[in-house]
């Protein structure tokens, strides 16, 4: 009997315990969007990883607390996704998720109308919410609301920040009405000259006359270096697109210099020129061009970081056959493993080891790529692949 009365005790703690916790749905993502439209609540995402330590500390410590499950049980949809598996590398791209944890919040639309991140303790995790949870986020589609005419500086302000990596035009749109209706007799303030520069990219913006005519403003928060580098970079920019070939794919690179060295002189003119190049002969797969644009950028290669080095010896790793260009990539990734050897940086050497016909270096930092991916989890099916080539 005592057995029986003690068990009896035990299921009621643990369904108290369960009923005190915030309550996670196990639905499809577009399910869950549905519910939340029906019920006229916001959809509340944990975005977490299996790895994670902060998110199994609020999982532990937060989650389970009586006041957080009370308030989030009552007021939202809940619901988590590991961004490593299955719709949530979904949810992580389409909501540039990309640290751990991450809080959405999303109207009945599927919008996101706010994000938070990081360990949280109960009270400001309810605080937090209690600020999301207000019928402005529930007035219905933000693009919906967008699109009427609203005008309110926090709504748009808060399009910009939420939209800013997962729905760039929405974001900049929202940018462009912020600031055609921010009143001259209105004070600047450094998030607005953050705001206004994070979404100016040509001069033909509309918010390029905003950057020309509060200029005095702007100053006031950046050098004015600083804000002449910035005009000049995007008046580049429209130098860039004039100069392309788009019928042969090419880049016409005597047309550049003539109209961007008057400009910013010859040698910002040739960086951004090999810049220019780099970019769109990788995007048009057009690597004999690709090849030369690469040895005439890091023809210095000291004065660059080894990562981006790293980024340019794995294009020619993949695509180059030159055996000269293919020694230079190699110099290129030994700086990156010079910094700090990883499963990738070793991996990329290996290959070019390879393809210059040093087998045995080769070997050595296949196995080294090898042996790191296994040791950190990682997939090793290319370092594998390449010690079947050289044995």
């Amino acid at each position: 009997m005592k057995k029986i009365i003690s068990g009896l005790f035990l299921f009621s703690a643990i369904t108290a315990f369960a009923q005190e916790a915030v309550k996670f749905q196990d639905l499809p993502f577009k399910e869950l969007v549905a519910k939340a439209k029906k019920e006229n609540k916001l959809l509340f995402i944990d975005a977490y990883t299996s790895w994670c330590g902060p998110c199994k500390m609020m999982e532990k410590n937060t989650f389970t607390q009586k006041a957080v499950g009370d308030y989030y049980n009552a007021n939202f949809v809940n619901a988590r996704f590991d961004m490593e598996k299955g719709e949530g590398r979904e949810i992580a791209t389409k909501f540039g998720v990309r640290s751990y944890p991450t809080y959405l919040f999303l109207n009945g639309d599927g919008e996101l109308v706010s994000q938070n991140f990081g360990y949280m303790e109960g009270s400001l995790f309810v605080s937090m919410a209690q600020d999301i949870n207000s019928p402005n986020n529930k007035k219905g589609s933000l693009k919906e609301r967008f699109a009427k005419g609203e005008k309110d500086p926090e709504f748009l302000i808060n399009i910009m920040k939420l939209n800013s990596s997962s729905d760039f035009d929405f974001a900049k749109q929202a940018s462009e009405r912020y600031f055609e209706n921010k009143k001259k007799t209105e004070e600047f303030t450094k998030d607005d000259v953050g705001l206004l520069l994070f979404f100016l990219k040509s001069t033909e913006d509309k918010n390029y006359k905003t950057f020309t005519e509060r200029k005095a403003e702007i100053i006031k928060f950046l050098p004015e270096e600083t804000y002449k580098e910035f005009d000049n970079q995007i008046k580049l920019g429209k130098i860039v697109e004039q100069s392309i070939d788009q019928q042969n794919k090419r880049i016409n690179d005597d047309y550049f210099m003539k109209t961007a060295e008057p400009l910013v002189g010859k040698h910002d003119a040739e960086v951004k020129l090999n810049q220019t190049k780099l970019s769109y002969y990788e995007q048009n797969a057009n690597f004999p061009e690709y090849e030369k644009a690469a040895l005439a950028y890091y023809k210095n290669s000291e004065a660059f970081e080894p990562n981006e080095l790293l980024k340019a010896a794995w294009v020619f790793s993949e695509h180059i056959k030159t055996v000269s260009s293919l020694k230079k990539a190699a110099e290129w990734a030994e700086k990156s493993v010079m910094r700090g050897e990883t499963s990738e940086n070793t991996y990329i050497l290996a290959k070019l080891y390879y393809l210059t016909g040093n087998k045995d270096m080769a070997k050595t930092y296949a196995e080294m790529s090898k042996n790191m991916a296994a040791q950190s989890q990682k997939d090793s099916t290319l370092a594998d692949e390449l010690l079947k080539q050289i044995k």
